[in-house]
C-alpha cells in the first residue's frame, strides 16, 4: 500500500508576520511617562549679586525630615498635619512680621502692582527618610500653595484657581510662585 502524504504547512512566513505585528504594536503604542515633581531652581548669581542678595535668613523656611521620619521646621519639631498651615502663614506673612519673608512690589500682568513674598521653602531629608514621609511632606507643602492660590483666586476673580483661564492662573502663580528648594539628602551620623 502506498504511503499517505500529509500536507505540510510552511511556518517560515508565520514568524515573519508575527515579527511584523510585534514591531507594529511596539512602534504605535504610547507609554505613560512619569513627569516627576516640578521644581524651579534659583538663577545663578554673579559675585556682586551674591553679596547683595546674601540670602536673608528670614526668607527661608527650613523643613527637615530626619531618618526616623521626624519633621522639624526652622529647628522646631512639628507634626506633618501642621506643616501646611505653617507654610501658608510663612509665605503669605499676613501681618508683615520681621521674622517672616520680605514682600516686594512686583508688576503682575493682569493684576498690576502686587506685594509678592520672597519666601522660599527649603526642604531637606536624610538618606534614611522613608518615601511615604517624604511624599507626605511634599503633599502638605503643595497643599499650602494650592490653598493660597485658591484663596487669592476667589478674592480677586470670584472663582477657584482650577476654574480660572490660563492667563488668570498665570497671574495668580505670579503672586504665589512655587519657591521650593530641595537640598541633597544628608547622612546623619550614627551613634
Amino acid at each position: 500500500m502506498a504511503k499517505r502524504s500529509t500536507p505540510e504547512l510552511n511556518a517560515g512566513s508565520m514568524a515573519d508576520i508575527a515579527f511584523l505585528l510585534l514591531s507594529f504594536f511596539l512602534l504605535t503604542t504610547t507609554m505613560e511617562q512619569n513627569i516627576g515633581i516640578p521644581r524651579r531652581l534659583p538663577p545663578l548669581l554673579n559675585e556682586q549679586e551674591k553679596t547683595k542678595e546674601e540670602i536673608n535668613r528670614r526668607n527661608i523656611l527650613q523643613v527637615f525630615v530626619n531618618s526616623k521620619d521626624r519633621l522639624s521646621v526652622n529647628h522646631a519639631l512639628m507634626e506633618v498635619i501642621q506643616l501646611k498651615d505653617a507654610v501658608k502663614d510663612f509665605i503669605s506673612n499676613p501681618n508683615d512680621e520681621d521674622t517672616k519673608p520680605i514682600k516686594e512690589d512686583k508688576h503682575i500682568e493682569g493684576l498690576g502692582m502686587m506685594k509678592v513674598s520672597k519666601g522660599v521653602v527649603s526642604l531637606q531629608t536624610d538618606r534614611g527618610t522613608s518615601y511615604s514621609m517624604y511624599m507626605a511632606v511634599q503633599n502638605e507643602i503643595m497643599k499650602a500653595y494650592g490653598e493660597l492660590r485658591d484663596e487669592f483666586s476667589v478674592s480677586k476673580y470670584g472663582s477657584a484657581y482650577n476654574k480660572l483661564t490660563e492667563d488668570q492662573q498665570e497671574a495668580v502663580r505670579g503672586v504665589y510662585p512655587l519657591n521650593i528648594s530641595e537640598a541633597e539628602p544628608r547622612e546623619t551620623k550614627k551613634k
